[in-house]
């Protein structure tokens, strides 16, 4: 997709599809993801894929998603090149002081600058589960992008972060 799902999409994939997702977590989607235009957290590595299924594609892999995040820029750092003082203008995360306008949220979807493929949201915001096992162990899956709560590390096209797959991030 261009873009991060949307808790409005999600809305619609569970309405439609018999997945199970747990009423309980809407509290605290809402508290960090309050409208229909905002991304979808709360979601664990099965959900994702189950929602990619329901939408006739698949989660990318994490060599994939690197491809896909760098816009087509080669050997560059962050989505939008070099110059880490940039990121406030491309990436939602922690630690921008009184500059960031959300806050202690998620930016809506499609706040910032698409990259060269016109990709939205690549660094920052929420993380963004991908297909692969982490370090082939079978235990972790592997997380891309950084999110609103991580700080600039986490912005970073090389930077990837491993979860078990049942955990849910907000």
């Amino acid at each position: 997709d261009t873009a991060e799902v949307t808790v409005g999409q999600f809305k619609k994939f569970l309405a439609e599809s018999d997945h199970q997702f747990s009423g309980d977590l809407w509290k605290d989607i809402y508290q960090y993801s309050p409208t229909d235009s905002h991304p979808m957290i709360n979601v664990d590595w099965h959900d994702a894929t189950a929602y990619a299924e329901w939408a006739g594609k698949r989660l990318p892999t994490s060599n994939e998603w690197e491809f896909a995040a760098r816009g087509g820029l080669i050997n560059k750092v962050y989505p939008w090149g070099d110059n880490e003082s940039l990121a406030r203008d491309y990436a939602n995360y922690r630690g921008v002081g009184g500059r960031d306008k959300w806050d202690d949220t998620t930016a809506p979807v499609g706040s910032f600058a698409p990259n060269g493929y016109g990709l939205h949201d690549m660094a920052g915001n929420v993380w963004e589960w991908c297909q692969d096992w982490s370090f082939n162990d079978q235990d972790t899956k592997v997380l891309r992008g950084g999110n609103w709560s991580y700080d600039r590390n986490g912005l970073r096209l090389a930077y990837d972060y491993s979860s078990v797959p049942n955990v849910r991030f907000s």
